[in-house]
């Protein structure tokens, strides 16, 4: 398994108690989808090394997770390792919601300029995503929220939306 066949899923941020318990961090909308995983991948020097769980308890968006035959001192060895699944555990998503990996090439249209160009990155900043977009080899950056994207169709892999009013005309 490669990380480009998973998505990461957290972070393992501390270990706990003496039975080689560990503490994860689960990135994740809705963490309480995951309190019956088996197993995870853990990056361990660049490698996804698999471990199956005994026990996690999830509380909000962390959880405590008993690996199978661990010990203490080998659990905190993996303290700042990261979490991984393959993309195929992702759930689906419908409507307008969708995955930031999974919308890079798709074409973008504004109801007002039509085609702009083509997804190329997703940029998470922390106060907001943005979209970036290339046509021509000139960047478009269009903020990530609901009051722009209008539609979002899989099949076309195209995003429909409506750009704040002069946004497009500042890059092009």
């Amino acid at each position: 398994m490669t990380q480009e066949q998973c998505y990461q899923l957290g972070k393992i941020t501390k270990s706990f108690g003496f039975k080689g318990q560990v503490i994860f961090f689960l990135d994740v909308d809705t963490p309480e989808d995951y309190a019956s995983l088996d197993a995870v991948f853990v990056e361990v020097k660049g490698n996804l090394v698999p471990y199956f769980i005994k026990e996690i308890n999830i509380n909000g968006n962390k959880a405590i997770v008993r690996f199978e035959d661990i010990s203490a001192e080998q659990a905190l060895a993996l303290v700042g390792c990261n979490l991984f699944l393959p993309l195929e555990m992702l759930p689906k998503l419908t409507g307008n919601k969708f995955y930031y990996h999974e919308i890079i090439g798709w074409s973008v249209i504004d109801s007002e300029k039509g085609d702009i160009g083509t997804i190329a990155s997703v940029i998470d900043y922390p106060a907001q995503a943005l979209f970036q977009i290339m046509k021509n080899e000139k960047e478009i950056l269009v903020p990530i929220i609901d009051q722009v994207i209008k539609k979002v169709d899989r099949e076309e892999k195209t995003i429909y939306i409506e750009a704040p009013n002069g946004l497009i005309d500042l890059y092009l």
